[in-house]
């Protein structure tokens, strides 16, 4: 479909209708949604447009016929590059993001600045390691690799203990239906309600815990002291050990409001900005849910460029 034509141009002092800080599903939904109702838009990415789809081997909850990350992601990339009206600065960073009575302003890492009246801010989280999560003790500073890395014909037939019970699990058993990989999943009390969709799958193993000690040997064998629900204690032993717990928002400095646990509420921000996609909270980190609050956020750009009421 061709973009609708453009009804308006932004003021000499502008460079553009919206300014859109991340190229995940909610930006690009967010340029794509612009463009569709005459707004130009910048959409600035440090990386590659949708890269975090491609970490995801299998989707059963998204419309238009794609079941894994990366087809999903080659297409939303496809139909994004030959938007006209949307702008792409990709392999740069947002490192301040300010807003005030008639703008808002991108300072990129390179130096320049960008304005627009208004700007979507979708930048997603990024996963956290055993240091930043309480009930977890590792020595040295571990880093260890998250599920979606684990590759499906090294894991064959091994046991792999999986810190947390966060929703890569579930995409991880999607994406390798037949394997005969054994996940023994330690979790805590705050985890229970994400591992519903995996409760049943004789692949896995639940272990709920309260704290756990790991220890990886220079072989790579893993052994893990976990301290189980009425302080009983338990140790078991993997072959590798990956990681589930979760991610930590990532958002630009400047002018956004942040709840203690640094994601964004949409209803706190400055008029013109609009927070999108998983930043604005961990409840609702879905691809589908990802991509329609971009294009909402896009749509209240829209309607408040016109002084029309967005309810």
């Amino acid at each position: 479909m061709a973009d609708t034509p453009i009804r308006t141009r932004p003021p000499a002092a502008h460079d553009t209708d919206l300014i859109v800080v991340g190229g995940g599903p909610a930006g690009c939904a967010a340029a794509r949604m612009a463009a569709s109702v005459g707004m130009r838009s910048i959409l600035i990415e440090p990386d590659s447009l949708c890269r975090n789809l491609h970490r995801i081997g299998a989707l059963n909850n998204v419309l238009g016929g794609h079941t894994s990350g990366p087809a999903l992601a080659d297409a939303i990339t496809a139909e994004l590059e030959s938007t006209e009206s949307c702008r792409l600065e990709l392999g740069r960073r947002v490192v301040a993001l300010g807003a005030g009575d008639d703008r808002v302003t991108a300072t990129l890492d390179s130096g320049r600045r960008l304005t627009a009246p208004y700007a979507v801010v979708a930048t997603g989280v990024g996963p956290l390691q055993p240091g930043d999560v309480p009930w977890i003790t590792a020595s040295g500073g571990l880093t260890l690799p998250p599920l979606w890395e684990a590759d499906g014909d090294d894991t064959e037939g091994r046991a792999l203990l999986v810190l947390g019970g966060d929703r890569p699990i579930g995409t991880f058993l999607r994406a390798h239906p037949d394997t005969g990989t054994r996940l023994l999943v330690a979790y805590p009390e705050a985890d229970a309600y994400k591992i519903e969709e995996i409760r049943d799958d004789p692949r896995v193993t639940l272990l709920p815990v309260s704290h756990l000690t790991l220890g990886v040997s220079g072989a790579g064998a893993v052994t893990a002291d976990l301290v189980i629900r009425h302080g009983a204690r338990r140790t078991v032993t993997a072959d590798a050990v990956y990681l589930s717990v979760g991610s930590a928002p990532v958002a630009p400095a400047g002018d956004l409001v942040r709840e203690a646990d640094g994601y964004c509420p949409p209803g706190a921000q400055h008029p013109r900005i609009t927070v999108a996609g998983d930043l604005r909270s961990a409840r609702f980190q879905r691809v589908m849910t990802a991509m329609g609050s971009g294009g909402e956020a896009a749509l209240r750009a829209y309607y408040a460029a016109r002084e029309l009421p967005v309810g």
